[in-house]
């Protein structure tokens, strides 16, 4: 039995070759899906239930955390028209880490990671400064050993549903004005 570790998993996408990196390293991941960034409340419950699949596949526990959305807003307030990986970015991650590190606590668990590092689309050393000064927070980059291109692959293995925004309203409505 390995080395147990909390994990925050943004999706099931993202968790997928998270998750074989930390067998592999022997790790013992318990899964725990805190996101109350994600918008609408339909599109959590879609992410929450594509990563529950991924968790059956691996045979993993999860831990749903509760969506408290107007609590994120808060932690974001005055940065809604910040551009996509600015200021915001970061109050996020850092609300979703200080949720890990507290239920990590509560659990028991000495350790935690995110998944949020595989993206290609996140930047791991923004992540890493969020998480600093966290108890147990291990600096894990998950795009490392082509940790995003195994994602995409595992993904269509599972048929997980991939998103196309980062979660929030914020990103959302950003996608969309791009898009049009």
């Amino acid at each position: 039995m390995g080395k147990k570790l909390l994990l925050h998993v943004c999706c099931g996408p993202c968790a997928t070759s998270s998750i074989e990196r930390l067998l592999q390293e022997g790790y013992e991941p318990v899964l725990f899906f805190s996101d109350s960034n994600i918008f609408p409340h339909e599109e959590f419950i879609k992410r929450y239930e594509n990563l529950l699949i991924a968790a059956e596949h691996y045979g993993l526990d999860v831990v749903l955390d509760e969506w408290n959305h107007d609590r994120w807003l808060e932690a974001v307030r005055g940065h809604e028209d910040d551009k996509e990986h600015g200021e915001r970015c970061s109050l996020c991650f850092r609300f979703n880490l200080e949720r890990t590190a507290e239920k990590a606590r509560e659990l028991g668990i000495e350790n935690f990671a995110t998944t949020l590092t595989v993206s290609r689309f996140k930047n791991s050393a923004k992540i890493f400064h969020e998480g600093e000064g966290l108890p147990g927070f291990c600096p894990m980059d998950f795009k490392k050993k082509d940790g995003f291109s195994r994602s995409i692959v595992l993904s269509k293995e599972l048929g997980l549903y991939r998103q196309d925004y980062c979660g929030c309203e914020f990103s959302l409505r950003d996608r969309r004005c791009a898009g049009s």
